[in-house]
C-alpha cells in the first residue's frame, strides 16, 4: 500500500484532489463573502431578515441537489469522467462571473440564483467526485483516499471561509476583490481538471432520464433494494443536517451572542473546519487502512456531547458592549476560549464520523451503479439539508426561540438517530464489500 504522502503526489488521485480542493475553496469563498455582506449590510437586502436570509441562502444552494441529483448520477454512470469534469469546470467560471455581477451591483437577488447555480454545479460535480475514488485508488487505499479527500475538502471550507472573510474585512466595501478572487479560483479548478487521467465507462447503454421526480424516485428505490447502502446513506446525510444545523447560524451567533466582528466568523467557521480534518486524519490513523464502521459511535457521541457543551457555554458567556475583533476574542474572557473549544470538538467528532461511512459507501456500492448510488447520496442529503434550514427558520424566526435551545434539539435528535444508526448498520457489515468487482 501506498503511504498517504506518496499517494497525494500520485499522478491519479492528485489532479481530482486538486479539482476538489479549488471547488470546495470557491463555494466557501463565495458563500462565506454572501453572508458576510448580508449580515453586517454591505448590500441592500430590503429589510428581510438577516436570519430568514441566511438560512434561506443555504435552502438555496442545496436545493438542486435534490432536483438534479438523480440525473447527474445517470450521466455520471454513461459518460467519460474525466471529460465531465472539465465541462462542469467550465461551467463554474461563468457562474462566478454572474455572482461578480451582483456583488458589483449590490443586487441579492443575483447573488441568490449564482448561489443557486453553485448549487447545480457541485450536484453534478458530486456523483463523479466519489464514483472515480474507488476507480483509481486500490481497495486497502479507500480509507486513506477518503481521509485525504475530506482532510483536502476541510483545509479548503477553511482557507476559503479565511479568505472570504478577510477580502471583504480588508476590501473598505469595495466588491471587487472578492469577483476577481472567485474568478481566478474557478480557473484553477478547470486546469487542474486537465490532468486527470481518462476514467472507463461502465455503461453507455443507460438512457438518461431528464424527469428529475422519476429519475430521483427509481435512484432511491434503487438505493433501498441494498440495505447497507440505504443505511449508510442516511446515516451520511444526517450528519449533513447537523452541520447544517449548526453552521448555517455561526455568523447570526457570532454577531447576537458575542457581538463580534466578520473575523470572528471567519475564526469559528475556521476552527470547525481544522477539526474536521484533524478528525479525519486520526480516524485513518486510529482505524486502520481497512474499510470500518468502529470510529461512526465515537464521532456520533461527541456530536451529542459537545452540541450540549457549546450551548452552555454560549448561554454563559457576557455579550461585549462593544463589537470586538479578532484579536479581541483571544484577551476577553475565558469563556470565548470555551466557545472556540466546543466548536474544534465537534468538527474532531463529525470527522470521526463521517469518513468511515464515506468509505463504506463506496466498497458497498456496485461498481455499475456508484455514481447512482452517490447520487442518491446527495438527494438524501439534499432532503436533510433542506430540513435542516425549514427546521431553523421554523425554530429561529417563526416560533422566535433561543438559538442555544435549537442547537440543544438538534443534538437530542442526533443521539437517538445514531443509537439507531449503531443498532441497524451492525448486522449488515458481514455482506461482501464491492469495491473491486461486483
Amino acid at each position: 500500500m501506498e503511504e498517504k504522502s506518496s499517494l497525494i503526489t500520485s499522478k491519479r488521485f492528485l489532479p481530482m484532489f486538486l479539482t476538489q480542493f479549488f471547488g470546495a475553496l470557491n463555494d466557501n469563498v463565495y458563500k462565506q463573502s454572501l453572508l458576510l455582506v448580508i449580515t453586517y449590510g454591505l448590500v441592500q437586502h430590503s429589510g428581510n431578515n438577516i436570519s430568514f436570509l441566511n438560512n434561506l441562502a443555504a435552502l438555496l444552494f442545496i436545493l438542486p441537489y435534490f432536483i438534479f441529483s438523480a440525473t447527474a448520477g445517470q450521466i455520471a454512470d454513461k459518460f467519460e469522467r474525466a471529460k465531465l469534469i472539465r465541462s462542469i469546470k467550465i461551467l463554474e467560471i461563468i457562474i462566478m462571473l454572474i455572482g461578480s455581477f451582483g456583488f458589483l451591483l449590490g443586487h441579492v437577488s443575483l447573488l441568490l440564483f449564482a448561489l443557486f447555480l453553485m448549487g447545480v454545479h457541485s450536484t453534478f460535480f458530486g456523483p463523479i467526485k466519489y464514483a472515480i475514488l474507488p476507480e483509481i485508488l486500490k481497495p486497502n487505499e479507500l480509507m486513506s483516499g477518503n481521509a485525504l479527500f475530506q482532510t483536502g475538502t476541510s483545509l479548503a471550507i477553511l482557507f476559503g471561509m479565511i479568505l472570504g472573510g478577510a477580502i471583504i474585512s480588508l476590501s473598505g466595501g469595495s466588491l471587487i476583490w472578492v469577483c476577481i478572487a472567485v474568478v481566478i479560483i474557478a480557473c484553477l479548478g478547470y486546469l487542474a481538471s486537465r490532468f486527470i487521467a481518462t476514467q472507463p465507462v461502465n455503461d453507455t447503454n443507460i438512457q438518461i432520464d431528464w424527469h428529475f421526480l422519476r429519475t430521483s424516485l427509481q435512484t432511491i428505490r434503487y438505493a433501498k433494494s441494498i440495505p447497507i447502502i440505504y443505511v449508510i446513506l442516511l446515516g451520511n446525510s444526517w450528519y449533513w443536517f447537523y452541520g447544517a444545523s449548526y453552521l448555517t447560524q455561526i455568523p447570526e451567533l457570532t454577531h447576537q451572542y458575542l457581538n463580534a466582528s466578520e473575523n470572528v466568523v471567519s475564526l469559528l467557521l475556521t476552527l470547525f473546519s481544522l477539526g474536521i480534518g484533524v478528525g479525519s486524519l486520526l480516524c485513518k490513523k486510529i482505524a486502520g487502512s481497512e474499510v470500518n464502521f468502529k470510529m461512526v459511535p465515537i464521532g456520533a457521541i461527541g456530536l451529542t456531547i459537545f452540541a450540549f457543551y457549546l450551548s452552555i457555554v454560549l448561554s454563559l458567556t457576557p455579550k461585549s458592549p462593544t463589537i470586538l475583533g479578532l484579536a479581541d476574542v483571544f484577551t476577553h474572557g475565558q469563556m470565548y476560549y470555551h466557545v472556540m473549544l466546543a466548536i474544534i470538538l465537534l468538527g474532531i467528532s463529525g470527522g470521526f464520523y463521517i469518513v468511515p461511512l464515506y468509505a463504506l459507501m463506496q466498497a458497498y456500492s456496485p461498481r455499475s451503479h456508484r455514481a447512482r448510488v452517490v447520487a442518491a447520496n446527495n438527494i438524501f442529503n439534499a432532503i436533510f439539508m433542506v430540513a435542516s434550514a425549514l427546521f431553523s427558520i421554523v425554530v429561529l424566526s417563526v416560533l422566535k426561540i433561543d438559538m442555544t435551545i435549537l442547537f440543544c434539539i438538534t443534538a437530542i435528535f442526533s443521539a437517538c438517530f445514531c443509537f439507531w444508526l449503531v443498532r441497524r448498520i451492525q448486522p449488515l457489515l458481514h455482506q461482501k464489500p464491492t469495491t473491486v468487482e461486483d
